[in-house]
């Protein structure tokens, strides 16, 4: 529960915390009795229409509740927040996405089943972690949405910043996701330390309520980008993520593409709906059959109370309705239990008004249930007002190309000047070292 409430964690959580839950340096949450939670107002969309029989339901561990198989889940939760977890011989890895972009690329498949996977990568461009942080190349994210497979690389988003007299620092803005905070500092200390980043002169944790950054400060005239390609080599700055997207499917393990997933996912909504109108077509014809009931009561009002009253028992009453106005049983039992205060011509416009909202509602009802277009178009509005009310921005760029970092990136872009000595030796030094030597450069 402690996960689902922290937002470095979680895309969307689902847990509204109050109290100590944890930080993005590793604290540990508090203990229970310090702490209080509740659902959070998106988690109870997770649950939104449970109450109306949308999903199985199975006992408990010990059968003494009924549980429900599957959540409704009025968004795309599992891409949205994501998954990870090991199992024997198995394992899954799902980067949380933007909740308003999953819901657009959810749509686009209601639209068009035959979508691909580019087209969908128009409105979902790749994962977007609740860290920021930026992906380096689409390639791997196209992998991983084509085949399930994959693997990201992810870096910290850092500013240059230039300071006086030659000084420069490096401002860690945000970090990767699922990297612990405080050991990202320790293992920049022990750098400096063991001076294997000499040009590192101090670091100053800055975080605070707004946020988390890391200022790192440079010696004079070194290169800002060759420290933070040093930096991307050999500390969390830059760290990889590994996709599988494994899930289960009628209670069997498949790797999922993302078009896979978000049909999947669809066709479960189309399901919720779908069993959600026939409750509330059920509902609705229940209630309209006491309705009409208690009209025919009321258009025989004298001869109905002059039955009842001539009736030694509420039976031998129900009896002689049922045979005289061909009532059912539940219209005889509502007619038996009816107030004299209903007998006004007042309330006897409710009555006839409520019919009224009823028949329009089953009618509609069953449209729903016929028109396959029609649950496709609710499925797209309750979602996107799920977007609206929930969404945000992107959090996490996505950069165009990636490569790896080599030895070449370690090395200053400065001039040169390459010199032979008389001995047959070749040296390279920097133009101002050069200058200063007085040799006539």
């Amino acid at each position: 529960m402690v996960r689902l409430a922290q937002d470095f964690s979680m895309r969307v959580p689902l847990v509204d915390g109050h109290g100590n839950f944890g930080s993005i340096d590793g604290d540990s949450a508090a203990a229970m009795r310090y702490t209080e939670a509740r659902l959070d107002k998106a988690a109870m969309e997770l649950l939104r229409d449970l109450d109306k029989e949308t999903v199985d339901f199975q006992p408990n561990y010990d059968e003494s509740l009924q549980e429900p198989k599957v959540l409704p889940a009025r968004f795309p939760n599992l891409l949205v927040n994501g998954s990870n977890g090991i199992a024997v011989g198995m394992a899954t890895n799902i980067p949380p996405h933007n909740l308003g972009e999953t819901i657009d690329a959810a749509c686009m498949v209601l639209d068009n089943p035959e979508v691909t996977t580019e087209e969908l990568m128009t409105v979902l461009p790749g994962p977007d972690f609740p860290t920021g942080g930026i992906i380096m190349g689409r390639k791997g994210i196209k992998d991983a949405y084509e085949t399930g497979r994959g693997s990201l690389t992810v870096r910290a988003k850092c500013e240059i910043v230039e300071g006086k007299n030659g000084k420069s620092s490096i401002v860690v803005k945000e970090i990767p996701y699922q990297v612990n905070r405080k050991r990202l500092l320790e293992k920049l200390g022990e750098l400096v330390r063991d001076k294997k980043l000499p040009e590192i002169s101090n670091i100053h944790d800055a975080a605070d309520r707004h946020g988390i950054d890391i200022i790192i400060e440079l010696k004079q005239n070194s290169m800002p980008q060759v420290v933070l390609n040093k930096l991307f080599k050999s500390t969390q700055l830059q760290t990889g993520f590994g996709v599988n997207m494994l899930a289960l499917v009628n209670g069997v393990p498949k790797v999922l593409s993302l078009k896979d997933t978000l049909v999947h996912y669809v066709n479960h909504q189309r399901d919720v709906i779908l069993r959600r109108t026939r409750y509330d077509l059920a509902r609705a014809e229940e209630r309209a059959h006491i309705l009409e009931g208690l009209v025919i009561a009321l258009d025989n009002i004298d001869e109905v109370i002059k039955i009842i009253r001539a009736s030694d028992t509420d039976k031998q009453a129900s009896d002689e309705l049922m045979s005289r106005f061909g009532l059912s049983k539940r219209q005889c039992d509502a007619i038996l239990e009816m107030k004299l205060r209903r007998l006004t011509g007042l309330e006897r416009e409710k009555i006839e008004s409520e019919l009224q909202e009823l028949r329009e509602k089953i009618e509609y009802y069953k449209r729903v249930l016929e028109d396959d277009g029609l649950v496709r178009s609710i499925i797209k509005e309750e979602m996107m007002e799920i977007k609206k009310r929930f969404g945000t921005p992107r959090r996490t760029e996505i950069t165009g190309a990636t490569k790896d970092i080599d030895v070449e990136d370690l090395v200053p872009d400065e001039n040169v000047v390459i010199t032979m000595t008389q001995t047959g030796y070749i040296k390279r030094m920097p133009v101002s070292l050069y200058r200063q030597q007085k040799r006539g450069g």
